[in-house]
């Protein structure tokens, strides 16, 4: 299947995002310019295209260099898309991108890690065209409430068909559908150490526990710590978790959570893997100080003293580095909020105060009600 057949194909299996791709297409969106900042896999390309079917000047750069289709990138171009992005792009390329991005004068952020955002609140040069900006990851959400903003940020990430669907039970579905594809091996009586048990680490430790694992959750926050042991999650401190730990898996969306201090403590033949949104949640650049070596596409042999350990995807976000992310259909619901998500941008941004504010509900019941005619039709 060529590039514009799986294009096509897409198409077909993502109708509520097209119904709402409509009303983006039919605004006049000439002089208005966009920045996208996102995950450049094939499932993006309609919410793009609609900004650019709406006459928009859009702008695009990678979330992540390791979730990025080259042939997205040049379908995006070939469409009047400026593009910024190419698989494994070098940390310096991937850091230019965001600068040449804001220099472009982008009137709106639409954003999957608040790179864009959090990099114009410390140059309010580069920050002045900017009229609101939207994100859509809890990493990102974390590194805005850390900045200070000069414009508004509206936080679509913790909309509860976003939060509830897609961080949890799709991309919890979706690692271990791709695990068992690059590691070739089951979770059957395997212990699941999942460190983070926000949205993305509770469908984490629940699909893992409906195929056979024992998971174990590694959290700080005490509610967090209730919510797990109501699910049947043992709870432990990291040092106790890693040495029995059959599989290590970093779901916290924060930098430096597994370091070279803790590799001592895996157990010979633990399996590294990392959902989060940040690549550096695992210290790969350390573990690569070890004898390393490919075994199989995404799994890395790593030799420590007296053990080994293998690393998956080069700890990248797993599901969509070394898989395909979400299934169609179900990412159809993901595209339509972001998709009705920035048509609000669009109409009512500039209405906001400065600052972080969730997205209005009325966004998310109106793709309900939409999706609800589609499957009654």
């Amino acid at each position: 299947m060529g590039f514009r057949e799986e294009l096509e194909y897409l198409r077909q299996q993502t109708p509520l995002t097209a119904r709402v791709a409509e009303a983006v297409r039919g605004r006049d969106l000439r002089g208005v310019r966009v920045a996208f900042s996102v995950h450049l896999d094939l499932k993006t390309v309609p919410v793009i295209e609609a900004v650019l079917a709406g006459g928009a000047q859009v702008l695009v750069v990678s979330c992540n260099p390791a979730t990025v289709r080259d042939e997205v990138c040049s379908y995006l171009a070939e469409q009047g898309a400026q593009v910024r992005a190419r698989r494994g792009m070098r940390p310096e390329e991937w850091e230019a991108g965001f600068a040449w991005a804001l220099r472009q004068g982008p009137h709106y952020l639409c954003e999957m890690g608040a790179d864009l955002s959090t990099r114009a609140a410390r140059d309010r040069e580069l920050a002045g065209p900017v009229r609101a900006a939207m994100e859509a990851t809890g990493t990102g959400v974390q590194r805005l409430q850390q900045a200070v903003l000069p414009f508004p940020v509206l936080d679509w990430n913790a909309l509860p068909l976003k939060e509830g669907l897609h961080n949890r039970h799709l991309v919890g579905l979706v690692t271990w559908i791709t695990f068992l594809d690059v590691a070739r091996v089951t979770l059957y009586g395997k212990r699941v150490a999942v460190l983070g048990y926000g949205p993305v680490g509770q469908g984490v430790a629940e699909y893992a526990r409906l195929l056979g694992a024992l998971p174990v959750v590694v959290e700080l926050r005490p509610d967090r710590q209730l919510l797990a042991r109501h699910a049947g999650c043992e709870v432990q401190e990291l040092e106790r978790a890693l040495p029995r730990a059959d599989v290590v898996v970093t779901a916290t969306g924060r930098d430096g959570v597994l370091r070279e201090e803790h590799f001592h403590l895996l157990r010979d033949g633990a399996f590294l893997l990392n959902v989060g949104h940040s690549n550096q949640e695992l210290d790969t650049e350390a573990l690569r100080r070890h004898p390393t070596r490919c075994l199989r596409p995404h799994l890395e042999e790593v030799r420590l003293p007296g053990r080994r350990v293998y690393l998956l995807a080069g700890g990248a976000m797993f599901n969509l580095a070394a898989g395909g992310g979400d299934p169609y259909d179900a990412f159809d619901l993901t595209a339509a909020l972001l998709l009705a998500g920035l048509q609000h941008l669009l109409d009512q941004g500039h209405r906001y105060p400065p600052g972080l504010h969730p997205m209005p509900a009325e966004v998310e019941h109106r793709v309900a009600y939409l999706a609800r005619q589609l499957h009654a039709s």
